[in-house]
């Protein structure tokens, strides 16, 4: 069975971003039936360097083409830093966007949410982003937009937020992703190393 691939675009440890992308497997795990889902940990994808993008690329960076590619649906949460998406994020989609022509993500399903301790919710990073996984050959999976702020006090446990109302916009949110997959029959994760989530 393929993943469902959850991307956290933050990497600080008690990210409201990662707890978001944890609420969302945990919503993922009620369905039947049950998918598998794995974090894609940007940790492991070093800074793009096209002297380095040669034959399949780094070997983290060849799993993880391998891992989007064979995508049931990639769901990305996105703190806002500036205005925009974080810089580790945008490395991510250019190592999986390129060789040029031949895109991971090409025909991929994509959702994406924000999560801020502002009030805005980091709603301003998801525009610019949305822009990059269009012309990375994403197909963006249609919902209504979710930024969740004043994010940092939401009540939550290791499987997620619990707030009744959260719940329900990330239940909506959850089952756009799984309206919007596809069925593929590839490997679950290609033997990359990957992060569990929780």
């Amino acid at each position: 069975m393929t993943a469902i691939v959850l991307i956290s675009g933050s990497l600080r440890r008690d990210s409201v971003n990662g707890v978001a992308i944890a609420t969302v497997r945990t919503l993922l795990l009620r369905r039947e039936p049950q998918p598998g889902t794995v974090l894609l940990d940007l940790r492991s994808l070093p800074y793009y360097d096209q002297d380095l993008d040669v034959g399949d690329g780094p070997q983290p960076v060849a799993r993880a083409r391998r891992l989007i590619a064979n995508a049931e649906a990639v769901v990305i949460s996105t703190p806002s830093y500036n205005g925009g998406a974080p810089g580790v994020l945008k490395n991510a989609l250019d190592w999986l966007s390129r060789p040029w022509g031949d895109s991971a993500l090409t025909g991929t399903p994509t959702a994406l949410l924000s999560a801020s301790p502002g009030p805005r919710g980091a709603a301003d990073a998801q525009p610019g982003l949305r822009i990059n996984l269009e012309r990375s050959g994403a197909v963006l999976i249609d919902h209504p937009l979710v930024a969740l702020g004043n994010a940092e006090g939401m009540t939550r446990t290791e499987a997620g937020f619990t707030d009744p109302s959260v719940l329900a916009l990330l239940g909506e949110f959850t089952d756009a992703v799984w309206a919007g997959r596809r069925h593929t029959t590839g490997p679950a994760h290609d033997g990359l190393h990957v992060t569990p989530v929780f």
